[in-house]
């Protein structure tokens, strides 16, 4: 129980005790008895018992795990608050980099047998380390060169994060001078077009229930050759279960799922199950089974010098797949998955087990990828830097959101505050209503409740016709000429207006939703 040995009404209408109850652990059934719950939950359960009390010093190892995006922000943003100026500590252990770059002002590196601090946050400790590493130059070579590409993503795609160390940055700019920039998203999907056709995969009008519950509702979506996408959505929200759509492990209720002729998907799972089958296996046997060489920006690798790019030892290549850490299987699953050369690559939630070095590994080969990625993650980090472009399951609905994390969230924060607002003064009732809607507002009429169900219709339609127009500058623009500069900015330019249309559209949308609740 939350409270300990207090009882229920002593800690149940506590403002603070409630913010923590629906910030890590809105899913819970707080009636249940704990063994009951699912792991994930008992987790949530636990962080949240720890952070109700009232603590000098606290201490967190891996605190995101098991949370969604949204839970991750409320926890960075409760521990920013939870001390006065000067007063409390917090010591956490974690891979989640957006997390310790919003809650940190001090990272401490483990290596060697020592521990070496640094100022700030991830951010600052990636400036700071690619200056030790470019000082060690020989031996750290491989290691400062990934960190440098890093360290690029840093400065040119997130500013803000690299504006909070207090030290001077002039060093670290002089080091990323010469870098390129971390993809180039229109040979990508030239590269991606030439291997996968225009079509990919569609899904029209599709609707996924279990029982008499709907998961998902009437979802249109052409995923392109190319696109790098990440897939937003608290639990339970029907993440895996869109995935299973695209992948054809889940069949829909209603609607239709179309799959291009050459499409081959990759699915990077959460259960490792692409392994069961060969756990007894050596894994030099498993690497043996495979190709001989993998192309990564120009340069053929064999398998076990991909492995050791993961941050795989050789001495482990004859260890039995089954005997591997989690950390290890994971870096196996990745490289069978590279060297099937599927053309649709599905990460669902890659992070687990894996620490920040694996990480900027993966999004290293990542980069030079040419095809489809979908990835689902509540690792925000990795979402913005592997992704060009975000979509959030919203109410069973799936919705593009041009501003990312950020506009999800406060989507999200939105609805929320829609639901639990009270009425300002007393609800005025609709014509022929004596109820109110939802969030206290007054109910509609039968004929309002008919006019925006007709427009929110409307609205839908105008959002599909401006998904295909969008889908199609993006082809016109991978088979435009890549040296025609003045013409990409034309497309470019009425790329941005379609992008608007559907943000206002979008806007409307889920306005008119949260009216006929």
């Amino acid at each position: 129980m939350i409270s300990g040995f207090r009882p229920e009404h002593a800690w149940a209408s506590n403002p603070a005790i409630g913010d923590v109850i629906g910030g890590v652990g809105a899913d819970v059934n707080w009636q249940a008895r704990v063994g009951e719950l699912s792991g994930g939950q008992r987790r949530r359960v636990a962080l949240a018992a720890l952070l109700v009390g009232d603590w000098d010093l606290i201490a967190l190892d891996e605190p995101t795990n098991h949370l969604d995006v949204e839970g991750i922000a409320w926890l960075a943003g409760h521990l920013r608050r939870r001390w006065a100026a000067g007063s409390g500590g917090l010591l956490v252990v974690t891979h989640d980099r957006w997390f310790l770059d919003e809650v940190c002002t001090e990272t401490w590196e483990v290596h060697d047998g020592i521990v070496e601090p640094f100022e700030g946050g991830y951010a600052a400790y990636v400036l700071q380390r690619v200056e030790r590493d470019r000082i060690a130059a020989a031996a750290q070579a491989r290691r400062a060169n990934l960190l440098r590409k890093e360290l690029a993503w840093l400065r040119r795609g997130a500013p803000a994060r690299t504006s909070k160390p207090k030290f001077r940055i002039d060093a670290a700019n002089q080091l990323i001078e010469d870098v390129p920039p971390i993809r180039n998203p229109l040979e990508l999907k030239r590269l991606a077009v030439a291997r996968l056709g225009k079509d990919v995969v569609d899904l029209e009008n599709v609707s996924v229930s279990y029982g008499d519950t709907e998961v998902l509702r009437e979802v249109t979506w052409r995923i392109g050759p190319g696109e790098r996408t990440g897939v937003l959505g608290a639990n339970g929200a029907g993440k895996s279960t869109l995935l299973g759509l695209i992948a054809g492990t889940v069949m829909p209720s209603q609607g239709r799922v179309k799959r291009g002729k050459t499409v081959r998907i990759g699915l990077l799972d959460q259960q490792f199950a692409q392994l069961e089958q060969i756990g007894d296996d050596l894994v030099r046997e498993v690497l043996a089974r495979t190709r001989t060489t993998f192309t990564v920006e120009g340069r053929e690798l064999t398998p076990a010098q991909l492995l050791e790019r993961l941050g795989f030892a050789r001495e482990h290549l004859s260890a039995r797949v089954s005997d591997l850490s989690g950390g290890q299987k994971r870096r196996l699953q990745l490289l069978l998955l590279l060297l099937a050369e599927p053309n649709v690559i599905i990460l669902d939630e890659p992070t687990n087990d894996v620490d920040s070095d694996m990480l900027t590994a993966m999004e290293d080969l990542l980069d030079s990828w040419p095809g489809t990625l979908l990835v689902v993650s509540h690792d925000r980090y990795l979402l913005e830097r592997v992704t060009d472009q975000q979509y959030a399951i919203l109410g069973g609905r799936l919705r593009h959101v041009p501003g990312g994390v950020d506009e999800y969230l406060a989507l999200r924060s939105a609805q929320a505050a829609a639901r639990t607002a009270p009425a300002a003064g007393s609800p005025r009732p609709g014509k022929g209503s004596g109820q109110a809607g939802p969030g206290g507002a007054p109910a509609l009429s039968g004929a309002e409740r008919r006019a925006a169900e007709k427009e929110l219709t409307s609205l839908e339609r105008r959002l599909d016709r401006l998904a295909t127009a969008i889908a199609a500058v993006h082809d016109t623009m991978a088979g435009h000429d890549q040296g025609d500069y003045a013409g990409l900015r034309v497309h470019a330019d009425h790329l941005r207006e379609l992008e608007d249309e559907v943000t206002q559209a979008e806007e409307r949308w889920l306005e008119l939703s949260e009216r006929l609740g």
